[in-house]
């Protein structure tokens, strides 16, 4: 069986390490356009702050730990186009005459691209995006330089977040501008994200929100950015307003959501025979609802990537769906959030309620106690947990980790209030935070 796998990031590696595995006679070819393999982009903004010089520690796995597996690696060829009828790609390699090669079974795992702003130039020296290992050094080697002081951040998001610590932690001075009202606006309620904008002010984050960037001004580098309500003086500009999924090059046949991701079930499946798809090009299964939604982060990649690996190779396995389960950190705040939003519940027309504590992270006592803050969405009637916030310090983040076990396992806010949760001085009080919030939530 020859299977073919377009990219070979999370959901592509993890599909291809199990169709070598579990597969009858495999012959597995992985097709990737950049120049390596098994990234962990998630690592790019700590590396570009100086947290750490290897860039290669972002690398889960090398190419020639596949290719001992028996994966044949084909970096810096791009699939042009797929024809599903005749089950066929058209690669375009950096080197050589473009070929086609066939398959029997197809994994789309092309990720996404960034989106820009719509302004009528974007083609500067010194503006950047954070989506590949040449991004990351190419960003770092400019931003080590002594006449790079004051950089701009265009978006609000968990790498806008990300960036601006990191570009703190390299003594810059830092504004961000975000089209919406709140920072990280699509992951987090008001009662939480404006936790974010009090810590990034106080360090000095010159926020510009409800602001949206009309154009860049300058020669071949920025050094104006214009807004609708102003104009400021930069240095670097780094874009970060979103990601689209990498569909493009596919033809009608299949179906996507708006925004172009691949719809697929719950072992990856496209509508079309014998293709699959996951990661940041394709949909998951929303926990809460069943439905099929865009979440573009490596956990659901990695998870439904092996699911369809699986399934590829003729198994019954199965992706339960995903919370969108997700944290950030700027400095000594943590914030984490899963399920679904008060914002997303009122959307939906359900009957639920919304509470907020403020409590303490452990006892006094002990040196290091933190406030930390918790909201809890849970259906009205039964009191079923639906979604969950924390930010705090000290580990609060981590925190989400039972919301999400609680709401995977259907319990309501009684029993979070009663759970056994753990006591010791240094990590919590005998109630813990998420007892509270659980009693508190009636």
């Amino acid at each position: 069986m020859k299977t073919i796998i377009i990219g070979g990031t999370a959901a592509g590696t993890s599909a291809a390490v199990k169709v070598q595995k579990l597969a009858e006679d495999p012959e597995v070819v992985i097709y990737e356009k950049g120049d390596l393999v098994s990234l962990g982009a998630c690592g790019l903004p700590y590396y570009i702050g100086d947290y750490f010089e290897d860039a290669n520690q972002m690398i889960a796995r090398e190419k020639a730990a596949f290719e001992k597996q028996g994966i044949t690696i084909k970096l810096h060829h791009e699939v042009l186009a797929v024809d599903t009828t005749a089950k066929t790609v058209h690669v375009k390699p950096a080197e050589g005459e473009e070929f086609i090669d066939h398959y029997d079974k197809l994994m789309v795992a092309t990720g996404s691209s960034v989106v820009l702003p719509p302004v009528k130039r974007v083609d500067f020296e010194n503006l950047y995006t954070v989506k590949t290992m040449s991004d990351g050094k190419n960003l770092k080697k400019h931003l080590s330089q002594a006449d790079i002081q004051r950089v701009t951040i265009v978006g609000g998001g968990y790498i806008g977040v990300e960036i601006a610590e990191a570009l703190l932690h390299l003594d810059k001075e830092v504004q961000l501008i975000q089209m919406e009202a709140n920072l990280l606006q699509d992951s987090f309620d008001s009662e939480i994200n404006e936790l974010m904008a009090a810590k990034m002010r106080e360090a000095n984050v010159d926020l510009h929100l409800s602001e949206t960037v009309k154009e860049f001004e300058g020669d071949h580098t920025v050094q104006w950015v214009i807004t609708d309500k102003g104009r400021y003086k930069t240095d670097l500009v780094i874009v970060a307003i979103g990601v689209r999924p990498a569909t493009a090059f596919l033809g009608k046949e299949f179906a996507t959501l708006k925004n172009g991701a691949l719809i697929v079930d719950n072992q990856g499946r496209t509508n079309v025979p014998d293709v699959w798809s996951a990661g940041d090009c394709a949909t998951v299964d929303f926990l809460n609802t069943g439905e099929k939604r865009y979440i573009p982060l490596a956990t659901g990649a990695n998870k439904l990537g092996r699911v369809a690996g699986e399934s590829m190779a003729g198994k019954a396995t199965t992706y339960p769906g995903s919370l969108g389960t997700a944290g950030v950190k700027f400095q000594e705040l943590e914030m984490a959030r899963t399920g679904l939003t008060e914002r997303e519940a009122k959307d939906l027309g359900l009957n639920y309620k919304a509470v907020v504590i403020n409590d303490k992270n452990q006892t006094n006592y002990y040196p290091g106690q933190k406030d930390i803050r918790i909201k809890l969405i849970y259906e009205a009637d039964t009191r079923r947990i639906l979604g969950g916030q924390i930010a705090g310090e000290n580990g609060a983040a981590l925190r989400i980790d039972t919301l999400a076990a609680a709401i995977t396992g259907q319990l309501t806010t009684e029993t979070l209030g009663l759970l056994d949760l753990l006591y010791a001085p240094p990590f919590a009080r005998t109630w813990d935070a998420l007892n509270i919030a659980g009693n508190v939530a009636k």
